[in-house]
This record gives structure tokens, C-alpha cells and sequence, in this order.
């Protein structure tokens, strides 16, 4: 045997330890807790055959508390680069049998390297979560690490797409670095994210709870709203992310790719001229709109478990990617409260950065009331989506379906935040206030000409022909077209070009 062939052999030897991770006791380990590998949950989500692996043989170089006597290469952390369906992508697998998966300096430096080339090379970052935290034997240096990918985390900001996966745990310094990126996926019962772990809950403020209720993906994707999704197992949260990057642009100075459908744009749905109830306190499903005037009747809802008073999601129309915002007069009756206002100020600002259009379904009565409101900021809060908005230059088509009252009624992309084409059904009804509420601050002592007031109101105020008379609104359209309508606008502000002016950066009312 030569030596090139003894070096070849070397080779391979080499690469199917460093593929095996912690070894085949720790991976039936990660079977046993129903999670998949790092390479496994790769391989479901990259196109088969096309994950190149970076900086396969790097080991940590710690020598720290017996850190000396292994050396596995890779580190813990598998990197590199992929397609999915044929797009390149960038990604990272944190490989919990290595260690735990903790992160030491050798590992930040591998993740960053992708981040760079993603950055660098205009294509979305992907991060697969499985850590118990920074590597305690390298202290300083893997807080180090964990800044150098948080910075990055900041600079591709709005620049690539960064999708974060939680398949494992995910504790202390290491959850800001899913903060900070546009998406998060959860997986229900083997993920957790929290700052501080139950243990120190209890020493510290006397609380008694478990991961799953300090940090679970039912918490985080229902109350926090930290996550976007949450999956039923690993499977199923892979999944999840390729659906979300099918809507998606490579990066900041692309548009999404075209999605093919045999649905005619012109589509007329008559079922949309009887769906809003005569009575206007009445609730009705925003979903049967949403869904009667997208492609196929296909919605990929975001942070569906989340302030389900308003809905955010992607569709496509007419083959084209656009976010959808819509009011929910199923909850709440569709008001504006304070995580309604930043959940769908966040999906704005990202479909912003990223090409997408924006369209906006209305039915808003108004902000929510009450002290508890008021002193959890809703100012501030209802402030971000208004900000979302005005700050916005992709092209944004916005129907009134139903009530649009006072300060609501401006933040849901009204014309005065540059919104470029938008209409209302016969049914909408633009004002202040509603017309009870309007007579009982205009004429508190009506009596008994009260009902005739209100209804001098509602003839005056509570349709959209006064908003039609003045150029507020572009056209009432027949509930019926809305799609072809909306379709329409669309393709005329494809070439759409709007300047803002020359700034450092913002400074939106965080």
C-alpha cells in the first residue's frame, strides 16, 4: 500500500469519526429524547447531496479542566453551505453529543465564518439550536464567541434572511442570538428558552417551575412571542422553516421567486358581498377573506398562537409573495393592543427590508382600553406599527372591509403613511369613533333625539364615501373582486420607487 494511499484512507477514517459526533451512544442518546442529530435535521433540510461542510477537522483548543484530553474534530458544531430547492442557503447545526453542544471560541469562529459568507454572499442564514450554553471550561473566550456572532447576527440584519431553529436547549447568553434573527421555530416538548433556568428562578424569587412552563415553545409561541412557530417534533420544525423560505428573497436586493398557479387573477369570489354580518358589532373569521383572495387559498400564518387579534403571514398573489395584515374581529373584535401593535409592527419592518409587498385588511374599532394597556406602553407600542408603516416603501395595497376608527384607523396603512393604492367594501366605515360613541361625547344631553343623532352620524360618517370624496381612499370596490383588485395594484407598483430621507439610521419608538 503507498503512502498517498495510506493518507487517503487516513482521510476517510477521519471524516466518518468526525460525522459520528459524540459517537453512536450519545447519538442513540438524542434518539432516545425524540430529537434528531445535528446531521440528520441537515439532511432533511438541504437538497440531497448538495451540503458542503466547512472546517470539518477544527477542535477547540482549550486546555482548561481535563478540556485537554479530547479533542473531537468539529467541535460541536456542524457549518456550511447548501441548497433548498435548488436556493443557496448558509447553515448551522449545533451538535448537542459534542459536549452538550456548548459553545467555545473555536465553535463562534466557525458559525461567524458562515455568517460572513451568507452576508457576503447574499443567501439566507439558517441556525440549528441545540446547546446547553457557553463551554464554562473556556470562560471569557466563549462569551467573546457569543458577541462575535451576536454582532454579525446585527449587520445582516435586513441585509440576508436569518431563520433561527430551537431543537434543544437553548439557555442564558446564547437565546439572544434567535432574538436577533427574523424567525424562530420551536419544537414542542424537547426545546426550551430562557435567560435564567429553573433552578435559579427558585433560589432567586422563591418560584417554582419547569422548563417547559419558564420556556417551552407553548410559552414562547403563544404568550412571549419570542417564537414565530412551534412544531410538533423535529421533523415537522425543518419543514416549517423550508415553507418560510420559499417566500423569501435571497437577500435584501432581490425579490422573492415567482410561484407558478393556475388560479385566474381575475377570480371573483361571490360569497365575499355577503360576509361582513349587518350587525356591526357582530364578529365574523378574517381567515375566509384572507384565504378567498390569495393563491389556491394557500396562507403560511406567522406567529399564529401570538395577540390573535391581528393575523400576519405570507401568501401569494398572482404567483407574487406578499405579506398579509389583517385585523380579527374574531378576538377582541379586532382592537389594537399592545402585542398586536408589535407583532405585526415586526412582520411590517421585515417585509420592508426585504421586497415583499404588503397587503393590509381592515376592520379595527380602535386600541384597546385600560390601565393595564397604558401602563405596559400601548403609546409606545401602537407607536411601532404607525412607525412600521410610514417607514415602509414596498408597495402597500390596503381594503377597508368594515369599521376603521380614530388613531387605528391611521396606523393600519391609511394614505397618510404613504400607502399606495387603497380601498373599501360599501360596508367600511371610516371615522373618529363609532356613531354611538360620537353622539354620547357630541350630545350628552340628546334624550330622546339620541337615535336620530346617531343616525345623522352614521349617514354622514360611518360609510367610506367621505373618505372616497376627499381621495382618501382610491375606490369602494365590490367585495367580490377584491382579489382581482388587489392583483392589479400590485402589478402596477411593481416598479414602484419612493426615497426617504438621508439618516445615520431611525430611531423607531422601541
Amino acid at each position: 500500500m503507498s503512502i498517498q494511499t495510506d493518507k487517503i484512507q487516513e482521510l476517510v477514517e477521519r471524516r466518518a469519526e468526525a460525522r459520528l459526533g459524540g459517537g453512536a451512544d450519545r447519538i442513540e442518546a438524542q434518539h432516545k429524547k425524540g430529537k434528531l442529530t445535528a446531521r440528520e435535521r441537515l439532511a432533511l433540510l438541504l437538497d440531497e447531496g448538495s451540503f458542503e461542510e466547512f472546517d470539518q477537522f477544527v477542535q477547540h483548543r482549550c486546555t482548561n479542566f481535563g478540556m485537554e484530553k479530547s479533542h473531537p474534530d468539529g467541535d460541536g458544531v456542524v457549518t456550511g453551505q447548501g441548497t433548498i430547492d435548488g436556493r443557496l442557503v448558509y447553515v448551522f447545526a449545533q451538535d448537542f453529543t459534542v459536549n452538550g453542544g456548548s459553545l467555545s471560541k473555536t465553535m463562534s469562529e466557525k458559525i461567524c465564518k458562515v455568517m460572513d459568507m451568507a452576508a457576503r454572499n447574499g443567501a439566507p442564514c439558517i441556525g440549528l439550536n441545540d446547546s446547553g450554553g457557553a463551554r464554562i471550561q473556556e470562560g471569557i473566550d466563549a462569551l467573546a464567541g457569543y458577541g462575535e456572532i451576536f454582532e454579525r447576527n446585527i449587520l445582516s440584519s435586513g441585509v440576508v434572511p436569518q431563520i433561527s431553529g430551537i431543537f434543544g436547549p437553548c439557555a442564558g447568553g446564547a437565546v439572544y442570538s434567535p432574538a436577533l434573527t427574523d424567525f424562530t421555530v420551536m419544537v414542542q416538548d424537547t426545546s426550551y428558552m430562557f435567560l435564567t433556568g429553573p433552578a435559579v428562578v427558585k433560589q432567586v424569587t422563591g418560584e417554582e417551575v419547569n422548563q417547559e412552563e419558564l420556556g417551552g415553545a407553548a410559552v414562547h409561541s403563544s404568550k412571549s412571542g419570542v417564537a414565530h412557530f412551534a412544531a410538533a417534533d423535529d421533523k415537522e420544525g425543518i419543514q416549517t422553516i423550508k415553507e418560510l423560505l420559499s417566500y423569501l428573497p435571497q437577500n435584501n436586493m432581490q425579490s422573492a421567486p415567482l410561484c407558478p398557479t393556475a388560479d385566474p387573477a381575475g377570480r371573483a369570489d361571490d360569497a365575499l358581498n355577503d360576509i361582513i354580518p349587518d350587525n356591526p358589532n357582530k364578529a365574523y373569521d378574517m381567515y375566509a377573506i384572507i384565504g378567498s383572495i390569495v393563491d389556491d387559498g394557500k396562507f403560511f400564518e406567522v406567529h399564529k398562537n401570538f395577540a390573535k387579534n391581528i393575523i400576519v403571514g405570507f401568501a401569494h398573489m398572482n404567483g407574487q409573495s406578499v405579506g398579509v395584515v389583517a385585523n380579527q374581529p374574531n378576538v377582541l373584535a379586532g382592537v389594537l393592543d399592545i402585542n398586536a401593535s408589535r407583532k405585526a409592527a415586526r412582520f411590517v419592518r421585515f417585509c420592508d427590508a426585504f421586497n415583499i409587498p404588503l397587503v393590509t385588511l381592515v376592520d379595527v374599532p380602535g386600541f384597546l382600553c385600560g390601565t393595564q394597556q397604558e401602563y405596559g406602553a400601548i403609546i409606545t407600542n401602537g407607536a411601532k406599527l404607525l412607525y412600521a408603516y410610514g417607514e415602509a416603501t414596498v408597495p402597500k395595497v390596503t381594503v377597508t372591509l368594515r369599521k376603521s376608527y380614530g388613531g387605528a384607523h391611521i396606523v393600519m396603512s391609511c394614505k397618510q403613511l404613504r400607502g399606495d393604492v387603497n380601498y373599501a367594501w360599501p360596508t367600511a366605515s371610516i371615522a373618529v369613533m363609532g356613531a354611538e360613541g360620537a353622539v354620547d361625547v357630541l350630545f350628552k344631553n340628546a334624550g330622546d333625539e339620541r337615535e336620530q343623532k346617531i343616525n345623522e352620524y352614521n349617514d354622514l360618517f360611518s360609510n367610506p364615501y367621505r373618505a372616497a370624496e376627499k381621495g382618501y381612499i382610491e375606490d369602494v370596490i365590490e367585495p367580490r373582486n377584491t382579489r382581482f383588485r388587489v392583483i392589479r395594484a400590485l402589478e402596477t407598483l411593481k416598479g414602484k420607487k419612493q426615497d426617504i430621507p438621508a439618516k445615520k439610521h431611525d430611531n423607531l419608538p422601541l
